[in-house]
């Protein structure tokens, strides 16, 4: 019964250092997109180029900004699953 406890608090948060690392990015890219939709919708501009292009650079530059604390978020997950495996008996 305990270890079903254990799995289940691991998949918890699996889940939440996954929205962690990928909120931020994501959250910049509908921004982006909302706006620069809006902006089109207000000129009668409709150029598909423009809509993808500042989204992929809001969300690469976004990823390269947020690189460090995802990798050292990633890290300390990854010694916290190891130092675990014992419990699991896949020591």
């Amino acid at each position: 019964m305990d270890l079903e406890l254990q799995i289940l608090d691991l998949a918890r948060e699996i889940l939440v250092t996954a929205i962690v690392i990928s909120g931020p990015v994501l959250i910049v890219g509908l921004i982006v997109g909302v706006s620069v939709s809006l902006f089109q919708a207000l000129t009668s501009v409709q150029e598909q180029t423009m809509s993808m292009i500042p989204k992929m650079f809001a969300v690469i530059g976004m990823s390269l900004l947020l690189l460090s604390p995802a990798l050292g978020l990633l890290r300390d997950f990854a010694k916290r699953i190891f130092s675990q495996l014992n419990t699991f008996g896949l020591s």
